[in-house]
């Protein structure tokens, strides 16, 4: 099956295009687009496509992501997803206001739209709009734990701006506890933390050496308030690091209690977060129950799979 798509979230991006289908994006504008975020590293079934070529030969199915995004497959290709060619739409997002109220901008419009959590399908009103779940799934990176390191990693994206949302402003309790900070504008947060002990800037490292500076650190610390699930909180537990979770949204579905700690109180976490940097032997065990619950309910053959049920379901319609 071909399949134009385009790579709003690089990890998803990276574990969708992991299937056996043809995977097709729209070439970049101004440098922004297509697969230049891959681009040697690009699967040899992923591969850019001339706007002509795809009028002329519409793919089998076109995955939306964005509200905007049904425009703009019209304008460069002249074909309109939904009529003239299957589509659907993957929301990767929880409603940010007037929950559960919030309508979601593909409500009757005639697409199935397809979320990536449980939560997320009973939050949004999709209206008419037909509604499917596909849960989040990543390769397996391997069991490459080491924890050598006394300190806790803390992967969020722009966690100055998102503040409240990513968990960010529970950092301080965990001082003296040593934070290290990793993602887009993490060097941003010692200063917005008032340089709080113990919380310094990892990097904005590429998945490769991110990986390799994840299994150094002794656990996880995952904050999220409000999220879909972060895939950074699942790679870490295939990569056998123990989690401290905040219970929120569905966390509780992919983290069992052993795989580190899991608690909506903040104390709680902060304990167990001292209980694993002091005792190596404890992280270790638990990092291992947390790669299994990961493997069985993220595996990347399970994510394919319901994928696989959904594409060719659409492009018969």
């Amino acid at each position: 099956m071909r399949i134009l798509l385009s790579d709003v979230h690089g990890g998803y991006t990276d574990a969708f295009v992991a299937g056996e289908h043809d995977y097709e994006f729209l070439p970049a504008v101004d440098g922004h687009g297509g697969l230049s975020r891959l681009g040697a590293d690009a699967p040899a079934r992923a591969r850019e496509v001339a706007e002509e070529t795809l009028r002329d030969d519409p793919p089998d199915v076109v995955v939306l992501q964005r509200p905007d995004e049904a425009a703009t497959v019209e304008a460069r290709t002249g074909l309109r997803p939904g009529r003239d060619v299957p589509a659907l739409f993957l929301e990767h997002n929880t409603p940010k206001e007037s929950v559960p109220n919030t309508r979601h901008p593909l409500a009757d419009a005639g697409l199935l739209v397809v979320h990536v959590t449980h939560l997320n399908a009973l939050l949004w009103d999709t209206g008419s709009a037909p509604t499917t779940v596909v849960e989040h799934g990543l390769a397996d990176p391997g069991l490459r734990y080491d924890g050598s390191l006394a300190r806790l990693a803390f992967v969020v994206n722009e966690p100055v701006r998102r503040w409240r949302v990513t968990g960010t402003d529970l950092l301080p309790r965990f001082a003296p506890a040593p934070v290290d900070a990793f993602g887009i504008d993490a060097d941003l947060l010692p200063a917005a933390l008032g340089d709080q002990p113990g919380v310094a800037y990892g990097g904005n490292l590429k998945p490769p050496q991110l990986r390799d500076a994840l299994v150094q650190r002794r656990a996880y610390l995952h904050l999220n308030r409000w999220t879909s699930l972060g895939l950074s909180l699942i790679e870490s537990m295939l990569l056998g690091l123990p989690v401290v979770v905040l219970e929120a949204t569905v966390a509780a579905r992919t983290v069992p209690p052993a795989a580190g700690a899991i608690s909506p109180d903040p104390d709680e976490l902060v304990a167990a977060a001292h209980r694993l940097l002091a005792d190596p032997d404890a992280a270790r065990a638990a990092g291992l129950v947390a790669r299994e619950a990961a493997l069985e309910r993220h595996g990347l053959g399970r994510f394919l799979g319901d994928w696989d049920r959904v594409l060719a379901d659409v492009a018969s319609r």
